[in-house]
């Protein structure tokens, strides 16, 4: 179910405009809490389950949690904040593995609304890179800014194991429209190719976060296996 406006917390305005006034926003309070509102709104859809207001704020958390290893803690809190803010889960980008956040369309987005908002177009670039990093999941290495945003966009991974089955369930949900065995052929192959990067976190902080991580990616496989077989074999 989508939340509203008025249902989101409060902070939810204050730390987009912190964010945005420390990227050198010169918009006035108005039209940062009408851009925070409309953001809001982005990620309050109906047919999200999982990429909601929830995990926004769990990304943001996350960001905070990691900021002292960042170089510029506001822009990746702004890239955090689009990063998901385009997102599609219809039959055509799903099976082109291309569902759920639209990393490409969102770093538009942040470019087009933050230069807007007043924000230097060169901060505003690097926001929209930032958000591209997303992409695979496979940020340059020497970019400090991008580890620290995938490491918090993949944080949900090291969750405790029940915490993890209800992430499962609601990604499971936004695709609800897709046949069982198309799912879970395309999450084998997402969850597989997370796996062949190696270390899924790259921050010092974030490190101990990998066992939990990696138990949790390592048993949903195995689990996905064994209904694949299940429905490969059924008449």
């Amino acid at each position: 179910m989508g939340v509203n406006w008025h249902d989101a917390p409060q902070w939810f305005r204050s730390s987009f405009a912190r964010a945005a006034r420390g990227a050198g926003a010169t918009a006035t309070d108005d039209e940062l809490a009408d851009t925070a509102e409309t953001l809001v709104d982005r990620w309050s859809g109906e047919d999200r389950h999982f990429h909601n207001l929830k995990h926004l704020a769990t990304t943001l958390h996350r960001v905070d949690e990691l900021a002292q290893e960042t170089h510029a803690p506001d822009l990746v809190r702004l890239a955090a904040w689009y990063h998901g803010a385009v997102f599609a889960s219809d039959a055509t980008v799903t099976y082109e593995l291309k569902g759920g956040e639209q990393t490409l369309a969102s770093a538009e987005l942040a470019r087009k609304e933050l230069t807007a908002l007043g924000v230097p177009a060169e901060r505003a670039d690097r926001v929209a890179a930032l958000v591209d990093s997303l992409l695979r999941h496979q940020p340059d290495p020497d970019d400090v800014d991008a580890l620290v945003l995938n490491d918090a966009d993949l944080s949900m991974l090291a969750t405790e194991p029940q915490h993890y089955k209800t992430y499962c369930a609601a990604v499971r949900a936004e695709y609800a429209h897709i046949p069982q065995v198309d799912f879970v052929r395309a999450r084998i192959r997402i969850l597989e190719r997370l796996l062949r990067r190696g270390p899924i976190f790259s921050t010092p902080q974030a490190q101990p976060w990998e066992g939990a991580a990696r138990q949790n990616v390592e048993a949903e496989l195995a689990r996905l296996h064994k209904e694949q077989a299940k429905l490969v074999a059924s008449p």
